[in-house]
C-alpha cells in the first residue's frame, strides 16, 4: 500500500480514529501491530510469513539474549540472531544473485530451491532484518536498550510484543527511516490525543508529500528518455539534463517518503529519526554521507564501520573499511553487482578525499573553494547515480558512451524546460537552507520567518499537490 494512494487514507483514518478511543488505549500496541500486518498483506500478502517468522525469531533471540547470565552464553545467542536476520536477507535478497553469477544451471527452475529463488523480493527486507540486528546487538551491549535504565527484562509475552511493534511499524516498514531499538523502545508507552504534535506532523507531511506527488512523481515522467535504448538517440547535453533530473527526483522521492513516515509516526505519538538534511549542499563526500540517507549512515556506522576497527588501525585499514562499508552499502539498496560498483565508486571517492584532507582545496574556507567542492560532490554523486537508474552494467556502459559521443547531436529544449520547472523546488528547498545557516551565523541580521508568511508557504505546497501531482507511481526505495 503506497502512502499516495486513496486507500492509504481510509486506511490510516480508520486506524488513527481507533488507536485514541480512550477504551482501547491499553490496546494501542497489539492495534498497531494488527494495522502492520494488514498494511504489509496488502502488497504481498503471501509474503507476510517471511516477516512474521523474521521478527519472531529476532524476539526469541533478543530475548535469550537478555536474560543470559553467561558472557558466552549471551554471544552465542547474539550470533545466531544476528545469523538469521542475515540469512534471512541473504537467501531471499542475494540467493537469486548468487545463483546467476557462479552457479548458473546448476539449480533446476522446478527444483523446490530453484522456485525459492524465484519469488519475487519482499518489500522492505533490508529495512525489517536491519531493524533486527539493531535489536540483537543493541541488547547485547546492554539490556537497558529495550528494558529501561535498571528494569528488569521484560516478559517473553511483552518483549514479543514490543518488538512485532518495532520490527512491523507501518509508517518506516517498507523504506525505513531505519530506527535503532534503543531510539525506539523507550517510546512504547500509552500515548494521548492531546499530545500531539500538530505543528511538526503538518509540515512533514506537506513537505513530504510535496516532494513525493508534484517533484518526485513529475520528474518521473519528464526522465522517462533514461532508459535503454531511448537514451541513445539523445544529445550529451540532453543526457545531463536527464540524469541531473533523476539526482532530484531520487532525492525528491526518499526524502518526501521519509517526511511523510514522520509526519504520520508522529500523530501516533512516535518520533522516527530524521533521515536527509540537505545533503546536496555537501561540500565533501564524508559530509553528504552524514546528510544523505542518515539513518543508514548512522547505522552502517555504527554496527559495521566502527566494529571493524573504523579508523583507528592506520590509513590502510581505514582504507580497507570504508571500501568494504561502502561496497556492502551498495548491495544493500539492490541484488545487482553495479549496486556494488555504485558503492565502490563512493568509497573510492572518500578514500581519495581522506588522502587529500590537507591539501589546500580542502582546507580553504574561501567561497569560491567552497563551490567548487560542492559543485564536485554533486556531480560525481549525480552521475552514480545511473548505476541506480540503469542497473544492468551494459545499459549504463551505454549512457557513459553515448554520453561521450552525441555531442553532435541536436539539443532538445523541451523536456531540459521541465525538468527545470519540477527541479526548482529542489533546489530552493537546499537554497533556503543555506540563507538560513548563513543569518544564524550572524544573528544581529537574522529575523524569524514570520508566521503568515509560513502559513501562506505551506498552503501554496498542499494546493500544488491537489492541483499539480503528477501521476501516482511507487517509492525508488521500496525495491531495496
Amino acid at each position: 500500500m503506497l502512502f499516495t494512494e486513496p486507500a492509504f487514507l481510509g486506511f490510516f483514518a480508520v486506524v488513527f480514529g481507533l488507536y485514541y478511543l480512550t477504551p482501547l488505549r491499553r490496546w494501542q500496541v497489539p492495534l498497531l501491530v494488527a494495522a502492520s500486518f494488514g498494511f504489509y498483506a496488502y502488497g504481498q500478502p503471501s509474503l507476510l510469513l517471511l516477516l512474521l517468522i523474521s521478527a519472531v525469531l529476532s524476539a526469541a533471540t533478543s530475548h535469550a539474549v537478555m536474560i543470559s547470565r553467561r558472557q558466552r552464553t549471551k554471544r552465542a545467542w547474539a550470533i545466531a540472531g544476528v545469523a538469521v536476520n542475515l540469512g534471512i536477507l541473504g537467501f531471499f535478497k542475494y540467493g537469486g544473485l548468487i545463483e546467476r553469477s557462479f552457479f548458473a544451471g546448476l539449480v533446476g527452475a522446478d527444483s523446490p530451491l530453484g522456485l525459492l529463488l524465484s519469488l519475487p523480493l519482499p518489500i522492505g527486507i533490508s529495512f525489517y532484518t536491519f531493524h533486527g540486528i539493531s535489536l540483537i546487538v543493541d541488547v547485547s551491549r546492554s539490556r537497558d536498550a529495550v528494558a529501561g535504565r535498571s528494569a528488569p527484562p521484560p516478559s517473553p509475552r511483552r518483549h514479543l510484543r514490543n518488538t512485532l511493534l518495532y520490527l512491523t511499524f507501518f509508517p518506516q516498514l517498507v523504506a525505513g527511516p531505519i530506527v535503532k531499538a534503543h531510539q525506539f523502545y523507550p517510546q512504547i508507552a500509552p500515548k494521548r490525543f492531546s499530545a500531539i504534535d500538530w505543528n511538526g506532523a503538518a509540515k512533514a507531511l506537506i513537505v513530504g508529500y510535496f516532494l513525493k506527488r508534484v517533484v518526485a512523481d513529475n520528474l518521473q515522467n519528464a526522465t522517462y528518455l533514461l532508459t535503454y535504448p531511448a537514451y541513445l538517440t539523445q544529445s550529451s547535453l540532453n543526457l545531463l539534463v536527464l540524469d541531473f533530473g533523476y539526482s532530484m527526483r531520487i532525492f525528491a522521492d526518499f526524502a518526501g517518503y521519509s517526511l511523510i513516515a514522520i509526519g504520520l509516526a508522529r500523530l501516533l505519538g512516535y518520533e522516527l529519526p530524521q533521515n536527509f538534511n540537505f545533503p546536496y549542499v555537501a561540500e565533501s563526500f564524508s559530509e553528504f554521507w552524514t546528510r544523505w540517507h542518515m539513518s543508514l549512515s548512522s547505522w552502517l556506522r555504527e554496527y559495521l564501520y566502527y566494529p571493524l576497527g573504523g579508523n583507528r588501525r592506520g590509513a590502510g585499514r581505514t582504507y580497507l573499511n570504508l571500501m568494504t562499508v561502502m561496497c556492502l552499502g551498495g548491495l544493500w539498496h539492490g541484488a545487482a553487482w553495479s549496486y556494488a560498483l555504485w558503492g565502490a565508486c563512493h568509497g573510492l571517492a572518500l578514500i581519495i578525499e581522506r588522502s587529500m584532507r590537507g591539501s589546500r582545496f580542502y582546507a580553504s574556507s574561501l567561497l569560491p573553494v567552497r563551490i567548487a567542492r560542492a559543485a564536485l560532490v554533486f556531480g560525481v554523486v549525480t552521475l552514480a547515480w545511473i548505476f541506480f537508474r540503469l542497473p544492468r552494467f551494459s545499459e549504463a556502459a551505454g549512457f557513459f558512451l553515448a554520453l561521450r559521443d552525441n555531442w553532435r547531436l541536436p539539443f532538445q529544449a523541451g523536456p531540459a524546460v521541465v525538468i527545470g520547472f519540477y527541479s526548482a523546488p529542489v533546489l530552493a528547498y537546499h537554497a533556503r537552507y543555506l540563507w538560513r545557516r548563513r543569518r544564524a551565523i550572524r544573528p544581529r541580521h537574522a529575523r524569524p520567518p514570520a508566521a503568515p508568511l509560513e502559513a501562506v508557504a505551506y498552503g501554496l505546497l498542499a494546493s500544488a499537490i491537489l492541483f499539480n501531482a503528477g501521476p501516482i507511481d511507487a517509492f525508488i526505495y521500496f525495491q531495496f
